[in-house]
């Protein structure tokens, strides 16, 4: 065969392998580890040299060009998958099939190049997100329909928590607001997070806020349960304006309405330690201020 037509081949395969995207599982922490280690063909004995070596892979990717999502390896989601498959769990091949489920689920990240150490934090925190939104989104679908009205609830919760989100950023004025929003419910603390930009000296009169994707649907989701099933839970909101101290609001959630809190309430509430009840010292530079009103009508599934 001629050299260069063994050339042109290697040189076809090269750049097909590189359109191909590659997923890595990776078992995060340590008790995962340890339970991932009752399997023969697992062949890591250490967490922190197999982390190294994830690392060490997930370069050599990067470095050929390859697209790399890496996704959560959780021992005991891969023991239900392997018993509902009929797969022998302790082999290579289905640890690639699963690997390749997680993918397909869309709960992964992709590899930017992080060091392993800011990687797995944030693989985490996207786990802990994604089971949220769901657990949020099932409590939601499972209300049903109004037997007055017919109206679905869920739907109708989560309408009205995205119009009080609105009214949130609205109210807060221009610059950079950090939400959070913790809901308990029966099984679990649903907590969730958004990052908005609202409009500043650039932006058109009027323009709405500006909310990452997916961030905005989890927050609306997780407020949402507590507007439906009337529990009690809390929003806070921090902005950031530039030549402006930093400004942190409160309310509490009563009846499925947001309650403003005084700015005493919320100076506690920031204050406090969650765990322990300690006090923690105030911020520098931050003002703790009063809720203002949020206009939203009482939703009518009551």
């Amino acid at each position: 065969m001629p050299k260069n037509r063994t050339r042109t081949r290697t040189h076809t395969s090269g750049s097909l392998r590189r359109e191909v995207p590659s997923t890595v599982g990776l078992v995060a922490d340590a008790q995962d580890f340890a339970a991932m280690r009752g399997y023969r063909s697992f062949s890591f004995d250490d967490h922190q040299d197999y982390l190294r070596q994830v690392d060490a892979l997930l370069r050599s990717l990067a470095a050929d060009g390859i697209h790399t999502t890496v996704a959560l390896f959780d021992p005991e989601e891969y023991a239900e998958y392997c018993a509902e498959s009929g797969l022998d769990p302790d082999t290579a091949a289905a640890r690639t099939r699963f690997t390749a489920e997680l993918a397909g689920a869309g709960t992964g990240l992709p590899y930017t190049g992080q060091p392993i150490d800011e990687l797995v934090p944030l693989l985490v925190d996207e786990a802990v997100r994604q089971a949220t939104w769901e657990y949020a989104t099932m409590l939601l679908a499972g209300l049903g329909h109004c037997a007055d009205c017919g109206e679905d609830i869920g739907q109708a919760s989560f309408e009205q928590a995205g119009r009080v989100v609105k009214a949130l950023l609205d109210g807060a004025g221009p610059g950079h607001h950090h939400l959070v929003c913790s809901i308990p419910t029966e099984d679990e603390q649903l907590i969730a997070v958004l990052h908005a930009e609202t409009a500043g000296a650039t932006d058109p009169p009027g323009s709405p806020p500006r909310l990452p994707g997916r961030e905005g649907i989890d927050f609306v989701t997780v407020l949402a349960v507590g507007i439906a099933l009337s529990r009690p839970g809390g929003v806070v909101l921090r902005s950031t304006t530039e030549g402006f101290r930093d400004r942190v609001h409160g309310w509490r959630l009563d009846g499925g309405t947001l309650i403003p809190l005084t700015a005493a309430a919320v100076f506690n509430a920031y204050c406090t330690d969650a765990d322990t009840g300690d006090p923690v010292a105030p911020e520098p530079g931050v003002e703790y201020c009063p809720g203002y009103k949020v206009d939203d009508p009482p939703h009518p599934h009551r």
